[in-house]
């Protein structure tokens, strides 16, 4: 298949405190191994090393690492408190290992720098001052309390060189960390602001519903007594003798009578939408009904053969009809119909808990602009003002009602607009839905 634009729903989003408790277990992780590779290095120079207390801290890391892990693959927030107290145990860490391997002399003191920086970025002031001032009191502890080394003759006659050494390695491990840890971040403050941008465009579609309910509504009211005037002036007229004389005439009234009574049930629909159906209750049925009937009013309304209906439910179920449900559907066949008048594609099929339906077409297919701008308002091919609301209603109803929407191009020619829909959404709870009248 061509091109795919899908309209999704605001998934539940990890925070960006979860998502920075992940790059901390990252960071650690990296932190972990290079600690075992210096302890490691140093041995095999002939320093001489406690090892017992040095691989200790790995290990406690690693298994610190894995709890972590286990616990924020839970819960999708992250609190300050819990960040502070992971940089903490970060802090701890390094401290003890500077403990026994030389204390303020260890070039990897710099490392305490790295978790102030961390800290003051991840944190708000209150927590990153903890982590400062945790940092500098490890550096005075190690300072008057360490272990020093045990150098071995090459490096003893000439420590700075050792140190020298070092301070390269732990300048490289601290450049290496920080280019991660600021990529990283770069990319959460990326995520956080595609997530604001999506947000704002979802009240920016809702608050075009809410104006447009509120025009479709009072339009809804005034339409009403003209179309129930003109509905009694066509039962009069059918009932004058001379009117009756004429087959033709008589024909066209029964097409006027049909259209006004059509006219009528969308606006009744539009009302019921609004919440001011005239105290009509909800209409119950089955989905495989609901589908039909919205299939056999197309075909009435086209050519014998025009509408092709492919019924793939697996297993049909009682459910309430959805005014607004039923109109934006309608909305997507009459979108195929004004561009492919000879077919029309229907399938209807079950996904698990999910309702999938296609309408499909042989037109000339949407655009790549329209595909990527799919359910935005005044987004259409026709070149007529108000064109594009059909698809963006489409994609805010199902959006109220947990589904979602797609288009493609069809390799075959022509175009299917696709809509999943969870089953749960609009199923008939009997307890619920005491007043609600059944569907023969």
């Amino acid at each position: 298949m061509n091109e795919i634009a899908t309209s999704d729903l605001l998934a539940p989003q990890k925070g960006a405190g979860w998502r920075n408790m992940q790059l901390l277990i990252h960071l650690r992780w990296i932190a972990v191994t290079g600690q075992l590779a210096t302890i490691a290095v140093v041995w095999l120079m002939g320093v001489k090393l406690p090892l017992a207390q040095l691989l200790l801290v790995p290990m406690l890391l690693a298994v610190y690492n894995v709890i972590s892990w286990w616990l924020i693959s839970t819960v999708n927030t992250i609190n300050n408190a819990a960040l502070m107290v992971a940089l903490l145990v970060d802090v701890g860490a390094l401290a003890w290992q500077l403990h026994y391997s030389g204390g303020g002399a260890n070039p990897f003191t710099s490392l305490f720098l790295l978790q102030v920086v961390i800290g003051a970025t991840l944190l708000t002031p209150r927590y990153s001052w903890v982590v400062a001032s945790s940092a500098f009191a490890a550096m005075v502890f190690i300072n008057i309390y360490s272990v020093p080394l045990d150098l071995p003759p090459p490096y003893n006659d000439a420590p700075q060189r050792l140190y020298l050494i070092g301070s390269f390695i732990s300048f490289i491990l601290v450049a290496f960390l920080l280019v991660i840890f600021i990529g990283r971040m770069t990319v959460n403050l990326r995520q956080r602001d595609a997530t604001l941008a999506a947000v704002r465009q979802r009240a920016a579609e809702e608050d075009h519903i809410v104006r447009m309910g509120l025009l479709a509504s009072g339009a809804a009211h005034e339409l009403g007594t003209p179309l129930s005037l003109m509905s009694v002036l066509i039962g009069d007229w059918k009932r004058m003798p001379k009117l009756n004389e004429d087959p033709e005439l008589t024909d066209d009234l029964d097409e006027m009578q049909r259209s006004v009574a059509r006219c009528k049930a969308i606006v009744s629909g539009i009302l019921m939408s609004a919440g001011d159906a005239r105290g009509e209750a909800p209409e119950i049925t089955t989905m495989r009904a609901f589908l039909e009937e919205i299939v056999e009013e197309w075909r009435d309304n086209r050519i014998p053969g025009t509408v092709e209906f492919e019924d793939a439910i697996d297993e049909d179920q009682p459910i309430v009809s959805d005014p607004a449900l039923r109109q934006v559907i309608g909305n997507i066949i009459d979108n195929a119909a004004e561009v492919s008048p000879d077919w029309i594609g229907i399938r209807a099929a079950q996904d698990e808990d999910s309702l999938i339906l296609e309408v499909s077409d042989d037109g000339p297919g949407f655009s790549p602009d329209i595909l990527s701008t799919f359910g935005q308002p005044y987004r259409s091919t026709k070149g007529k003002p108000g064109g594009g609301l059909g698809l963006f209603l489409l994609v805010n109803v199902l959006r109220k009602l947990g589904g979602k929407a797609s288009a493609h191009n069809r390799n075959e020619g022509g175009a299917m607009v696709r809509i999943s829909l969870p089953l749960e959404a609009i199923a008939y709870r009997p307890g619920k839905k005491k007043s609600a009248k059944h569907k023969p």
